[in-house]
This record gives C-alpha cells, sequence and structure tokens, in this order.
C-alpha cells in the first residue's frame, strides 16, 4: 500500500525507445453536473509520480476526490505501477484509469483526475467510465518525446581505425565515452540501442572484420 493506493511488479518488455510525456498536460471535462480536471505528468520512476500527485493535491485542495494512477516505466510495463481510487467506491476509479494509461503506448505517466462532485451520483459503472473516458481524452491531447533507451558498448578497433571510428562515433552523437590504449583502441561509449547495428556494420567494414563491438553486458 502506498498513499492510499496499491503498487505492483511484473516485468514487461525491453524497448529501444518510446513516447513519454513532453511535460504537464492538463484536461477538464463535465459528466452529469461533476467536474473532472486531468493531470497528466512525466513519471520517470514512483517518486516522481507521487510528487505529481502531491503537487495536484496541493492545487486543488477542496475537490471532493483526487484519484490517480502511473506507470513508471515503458508502455505497458508493470513494474513500476500505482493506482488509488482515493475516496471513489473500490475499483471504479483508479483501476479503469490504469488500464487506459498501460493500453496508451506512452511510458512514463502519471494521471490525476480531479474531480468535483456535482450532486448527481453517477453508480459505479458510470464512474468506472467517467475516469476511463477523462483519461483517453487527456491522453489524445498529449504533447510526447520520444524517451531513447541508451546501451553501453566496447569497441575495440586497430589504431589506424582511431579515426574512423572517431568520426562515426560524432556521426551518432555519442559524446559520452572512455578510451584505453594497448594494442589497439579499447573504447567504451553509451549511444542508441537502436543505432549499435549501424555501428556494428561500419566497425567491421573500416577494419575489415578486425574491430569488434560487445553490449557491455556480453564483455
Amino acid at each position: 500500500m502506498t498513499e492510499g493506493g496499491t503498487e505492483a511488479g511484473a516485468s514487461g518488455t525491453d524497448r529501444v525507445g518510446y513516447p513519454i510525456p513532453k511535460g504537464r498536460h492538463r484536461v477538464e471535462g463535465t459528466v452529469r453536473r461533476s467536474r473532472f480536471i486531468t493531470t497528466l505528468a512525466p513519471a520517470p520512476d514512483p517518486d516522481a509520480a507521487h510528487a505529481v500527485i502531491r503537487e495536484v493535491e496541493g492545487e486543488f485542495p477542496d475537490a471532493t476526490h483526487h484519484c490517480w494512477a502511473f506507470v513508471a516505466g515503458p508502455p505497458g510495463d508493470t513494474a513500476r505501477i500505482g493506482m488509488s481510487d482515493a475516496g471513489e467506491p473500490r475499483g471504479t476509479a483508479g483501476r479503469p484509469m490504469l488500464t487506459a494509461l498501460l493500453h496508451s503506448g506512452i511510458g512514463e505517466v502519471v494521471a490525476v483526475v480531479t474531480r468535483y462532485f456535482g450532486g448527481v451520483k453517477l453508480g459505479t459503472g458510470g464512474l468506472s467510465r467517467a475516469y476511463s473516458g477523462q483519461v483517453l481524452e487527456a491522453l489524445e491531447s498529449l504533447p510526447t518525446v520520444q524517451r531513447v533507451k541508451l546501451v553501453d558498448v566496447r569497441i575495440e578497433v586497430p589504431f589506424q581505425a582511431m579515426d574512423a571510428l572517431f568520426r562515426l562515433l560524432d556521426e551518432l552523437d555519442v559524446r559520452e565515452r572512455e578510451e584505453s590504449y594497448d594494442t589497439g583502441l579499447t573504447l567504451r561509449a553509451k549511444l542508441p540501442g537502436g543505432a549499435v547495428e549501424r555501428l556494428r556494420s561500419a566497425v567491421a567494414d573500416f577494419t575489415s572484420g578486425e574491430g569488434r563491438v560487445e553490449l557491455a553486458k556480453e564483455a
């Protein structure tokens, strides 16, 4: 249990990259006189998600409910998730909100739906549809950026291939690297996962097969 909600874990798929929220995003709607304010924000980890939840609660202290859900990982990954009905009937808010997030194709996202009760009860089915619907509507207009996964690689090339390797790394925008010299150049670097195969192919070409590129975990 965490702040009135639950968190669960199970590994998801590994991805080269995925969309995440560009920043905080908010939409408002009304369902049978109840006012709903939906806030979406980046959530790279559970602590960041809970910080957003607390900020929204502080922004609307007089609201009837602040229901929330988050996916602090790749799209559909349940390793770091959380949800809370925040006083609504059990299963009518947090769970449908989380389901909407998990199926959105967007990662590292938290949703907080703030409700001002308008005097008309929605019933359990109506609440579930309202909370999931508000999140889905906000997701439709959410600006996103691509979260690129960086991987560690170990590169070995003969001295005569150093200049070609450095030019290639500049083209791939590899800035974080560590070099060592012995019988040739050994270099460790971080680069986008999608660029590894291009790196391997190019190194094989300009070293006539003498160079090696390995993922750090393979080394």
